[in-house]
């Protein structure tokens, strides 16, 4: 897809990712033949098969919910040349002023800093429910760590996302005012904090699919969420509980929410009337 003369930009762990949200400009849309509009409609099917044919690359369809938005795109992909162009595609992709850009975020999938480590599952195992090591209780439990862990990075770095219809996106960015700075707080106190949240967002597991991508550098927040849901009462459940947390409610500061429904071009093209 990219030139060949073009330097790859493939970050040494996980993908880049992008949330990409377009107004239709039904004037612009308007102006346009039958002939024309069904040519234009082909050319952004063909995009979209084309940028999931290619390798770990995922690119996810949404209708926009209220009108702050009427179309939007989710892209992950490892190479941020890639991710550039197909963005730059899209966006002329139904023809010229067609497709407005009302808000966008670049992120990257990245691992947590603050995930036990097998050093410290094992003095866990140790400590609270005092297995020795080397023993076959003590073994199967390590085992059964390294799976978990494992699962648990490849979501994180390598995620591959479902088709369910709810979508909820919003980035956020940790405090750092006088009362509450959340980098002024030393490791383990941060660790355990974060612990804790955890703890809650596992309560909603196999009814919210969450994503968090970090974005320091990258845009205006430190981190992008991602939620996926069958019903949208979860996503509302969820941000509400978390939000008593201490994580949250002392130190987390939240951008815009936006919300869409997952649903292939050709029945978003319907719902948008092109």
């Amino acid at each position: 897809m990219v030139e060949s003369s073009v330097k790859s930009v493939i970050p040494a762990e996980g993908w880049h990712v992008l949330h990409l949200y377009y107004r239709v400009e039904y004037s612009q849309w308007d102006l346009l033949d039958t002939s024309e509009r069904e040519a234009a409609r082909q050319h952004l099917v063909a995009l979209i098969d084309e940028a999931r044919s290619i390798a770990d690359t995922q690119l996810l369809t949404f209708s926009v919910v209220t009108p702050r938005a009427d179309l939007a795109f989710m892209l992950l992909t490892p190479d941020l040349q890639i991710a550039n162009e197909i963005e730059k595609r899209l966006t002329l992709s139904l023809g010229p002023d067609v497709l407005s850009p009302v808000y966008s975020y670049l992120s990257m999938t990245e691992r947590s800093e603050y995930l036990t480590g097998p050093e410290d599952y094992a003095k866990s195992l140790e400590a609270d429910d005092h297995l020795q090591p080397g023993s076959p209780e003590f073994e199967e439990k390590m085992a059964e760590y390294h799976q978990r862990a494992e699962k648990y990075l490849k979501h994180r770095l390598w995620p591959k996302l479902p088709d369910w219809p709810v979508m909820s996106f919003y980035p956020m960015s940790k405090r750092r005012g006088d009362k509450h700075n959340w980098y002024a707080l030393d490791f383990a106190e941060r660790k355990q904090l974060m612990s804790g949240h955890a703890r809650v967002g596992r309560q909603w597991a196999g009814k919210i699919l969450q994503l968090i991508t970090g974005s320091t550098g990258l845009d205006e927040m430190e981190w992008g969420v991602t939620l996926f849901a069958n019903d949208s009462s979860d996503i509302k459940g969820i941000v509400y509980e978390m939000r008593f947390d201490p994580v949250s409610a002392d130190y987390a500061d939240f951008g815009d929410f936006f919300i869409g429904l997952q649903l292939p071009v050709t029945d978003i093209f319907r719902r948008l009337q092109l």
